[in-house]
């Protein structure tokens, strides 16, 4: 049985902590608690633009986010060392894991997509720098919903964009509201557990699937499969 994939990016093929290196340079060894604090920002401005149904682009949630970040680290950030890093926003680095699963779930059939809070355009650069792009079948981006994850309705579009029924489609996140966003509208969910200290919000909702590497997916997927067949019997 094939699938159709949608791979959240940020935190599961591509790693938005990646940008501590390029902080390095900017705030010295607040790096990497910056480089948290700016991340856990930017979710909660979509989450409350979401919310409101005030939308501005993710790229203006970010920097946004980056602004509060540096108020509240007291950085003094210049507006140079700020572009620069919204400029690295489109060169993050990829998960090691990231290409190497992709190709083989291709190879057994299933549809694979990037599926992002991101807009499209910075999408289509970032997995192109990442070299990614060329692996998926597509990208599909919140954007036009004009609304962000977990919104039911981007679930939705994502279903309508790629032609696909929830029943056969599988949201792949390390981020635990995406699952659960994806799980309440009746998809298949995988948690992408990197970090074994990472904790799932304990809502009663567990995932389809949890996974410590991308590279388990194909494996997971065809457990789940199996299970249900046998079941059918």
């Amino acid at each position: 049985m094939t699938a159709t994939l949608a791979f959240d990016v940020y935190g599961t093929l591509i790693d938005p902590l990646g940008i501590s290196t390029t902080l390095e340079s900017q705030v010295g060894d607040k790096a990497p608690v910056f480089a948290q604090a700016w991340r856990e920002k930017q979710l909660e401005y979509l989450f409350r633009r979401a919310l409101m149904r005030e939308y501005r682009d993710f790229p203006t949630c970010t920097r946004e986010a980056l602004v509060f970040t540096d108020r509240r680290f007291g950085t003094e950030l210049s507006v140079n060392a700020m572009s620069e890093l919204m400029g690295r926003y489109l060169h993050l680095p990829a998960y090691a894991d990231a290409a190497q699963a992709i190709e083989p779930l291709k190879g057994a059939g299933h549809r694979v997509y990037a599926f992002s809070n991101g807009h499209p355009d910075d999408l289509k650069r970032l997995l192109a720098n990442a070299g990614l792009d060329a692996h998926l079948d597509g990208i599909v981006s919140v954007h036009p919903m004009a609304s962000y994850k977990p919104d039911p309705a981007v679930y939705q579009h994502f279903l309508d964009s790629t032609g696909s029924a929830a029943r056969e489609a599988w949201l792949v996140s390390g981020n635990p509201f995406d699952v659960i966003g994806a799980q309440a509208r009746g998809w298949n969910t995988a948690w992408v557990q990197r970090d074994p200290g990472a904790v799932f919000d304990p809502w009663g909702v567990q995932p389809t699937v949890t996974i410590a590497d991308l590279r388990e997916l194909g494996e997971a997927i065809g457990r789940v499969v199996k299970t249900r067949t046998t079941r059918q019997r």
